[in-house]
């Protein structure tokens, strides 16, 4: 597809920076992420493309490729954790409204939100085992370092699940498609939000 091959190049791009690797990569994936419906297909198409161009541009890279590749995952682990939020927030207004939800409907919203963190690392891992010799063994050490001391986007979904009640929710139709749409619709203004604020930073520095 040529949406994923120009994420490739930009995530290939971002790497060959040298610099701002991780809010470069941070930004690409979430404006990826905000492009496509909010299911798990989508989340790992964008992370598959992005690792893909990662460890395509690794002999190339600017810097030491350890430091590049681990600051390219923490972008990537920082835009999922925005998914993660735009998930819960979408939760959060669909109850405040008054959408009736029935408990088995909000326990897979929520199941699904909790799969992004395997889905992250296990998308990683698939294309280590393809990557070329100088990003494949990074790209194992990544995904081994997450599996064990776990991701942000794992953090957030463990405080999501912790915080989240069930409390007061009635059945309610076609909440999958709701849901998804209106998650795309928060990680949006998510993704917006840091645009601004990048920008306001750049007309402040001299």
């Amino acid at each position: 597809m040529a949406e994923e091959d120009s994420l490739r190049k930009a995530a290939g791009e971002a790497m060959k920076a040298g610099e701002d690797v991780t809010r470069r990569v941070r930004d690409l994936t979430l404006d990826a992420l905000r492009n496509r419906r909010f299911d798990r297909e989508g989340i790992r198409e964008v992370v598959r493309a992005v690792t893909e161009g990662m460890a395509a541009a690794a002999p190339a890279s600017g810097g030491t490729l350890r430091q590049a590749m681990g600051q390219a995952f923490r972008g990537m682990d920082e835009a999922l954790t925005k998914s993660v939020e735009a998930g819960e927030g979408a939760l959060r207004q669909m109850v405040a409204t008054g959408r009736g939800l029935a408990d088995n409907e909000v326990k897979q919203a929520l199941a699904g939100l909790k799969k992004i963190e395997e889905d992250f690392v296990d998308t990683v891992s698939k294309v280590a085992s393809s990557a070329n010799e100088r990003a494949a063994p990074e790209l194992r050490a990544l995904v081994e370092r997450a599996t064990h001391a776990g991701t942000e986007t794992g953090r957030q979904t463990a405080r999501l699940m912790a915080e989240f009640t069930f409390a007061g929710m009635e059945l309610a139709g076609e909440f999958s498609a709701r849901f998804a749409k209106m998650a795309s619709g928060v990680l949006a203004g998510m993704a917006d939000a840091l645009e601004k604020s990048a920008a306001e930073k750049k007309r402040k520095t001299p």
